[in-house]
């Protein structure tokens, strides 16, 4: 019996220790390739900063980290749409990342268009403000969270005896499943917001939007690199986009960054 127990502890370490070996090399690389990236930035060698950066994205890396430094490292080379792009997509990760917004800000103020949006009404700007406090993350863990106390609740109101403490964990339960129901209507939403409605940011200097997905069409409006646009529909290698004053129109693939 302790033979069998031993060689199968030997089999579980070999799993673990070529487990390791099949994960942590993966890891090790991104770590070195930031350390590469950074390093060519302190350097301010932007363009192979960024060469590095994107080498890591392809590897199927996502962070906060690689989208921030690919934001500055383009930002440095005066290519502002892209800077914005990646300032972005960091956002969308990490929503309260004080050093993201900063940067954001910054590059925002340099873009050539400023278009006014359309005039929301109040309760559609607080309910906005709403769904923006949280990640979808963020609002599935507050989900979870209430979903617990709920359970408590209910669990202990069975098992204790005293009226008084009954009725604090009535109401308790009560009161978590009102607030479970809302986060779950939230969450819902929100997953609607990030999966069925696509931004986008222009990334070429200047862009002839066009009335229709045609070379040859003719120019709706003009834009510039920066400018942040809600992507509607694709048409192989064209988007439609509609700008914050209603203005629509087709452009390129190559033209925008979809976040």
């Amino acid at each position: 019996m302790m033979r069998i127990f031993k060689i199968n502890l030997f089999l579980v370490s070999l799993i673990v220790l070529f487990g390791g070996m099949l994960i942590f090399p993966k890891s090790s690389t991104i770590d070195n390739l930031l350390y590469k990236g950074n390093n060519y930035y302190q350097k301010k060698e932007y363009d192979k900063a960024i060469s590095t950066y994107q080498t890591i994205l392809n590897q199927g890396y996502e962070g906060v980290s690689v989208y921030y430094n690919l934001g500055n490292s383009f930002y440095r080379e005066n290519k502002l749409g892209y800077a914005i792009f990646y300032y972005e997509k960091a956002l969308r990760l990490s929503p309260g990342d004080e050093d993201v917004i900063h940067n954001l800000l910054i590059a925002n103020s340099k873009t050539v268009d400023k278009i006014d949006s359309i005039p929301q009404f109040f309760l559609v700007q607080w309910w906005n403000s709403l769904l923006a406090l949280f990640t979808l993350t963020g609002w599935k863990n507050l989900a979870y969270l209430f979903y617990w106390i709920f359970l408590v609740s209910v669990s202990v109101y069975f098992f204790v005896r005293r009226t008084k403490y009954q009725k604090y964990t009535f109401y308790s339960a009560g009161l978590s499943l009102m607030l479970l129901i809302f986060t779950i209507t939230l969450l819902l939403i929100k997953f609607d917001q990030e999966y069925s409605t696509k931004k986008g940011i222009i990334v070429e200097p200047i862009v002839n939007v066009k009335l229709s997905p045609d070379p040859n069409a003719n120019d709706a409006f003009i834009i510039h690199e920066g400018l942040k646009v809600k992507v509607e529909d694709k048409v192989d290698n064209w988007y439609k986009i509609q700008l914050n004053d209603g203005k629509v129109g087709w452009l390129q693939q190559k033209e925008v960054g979809v976040i």
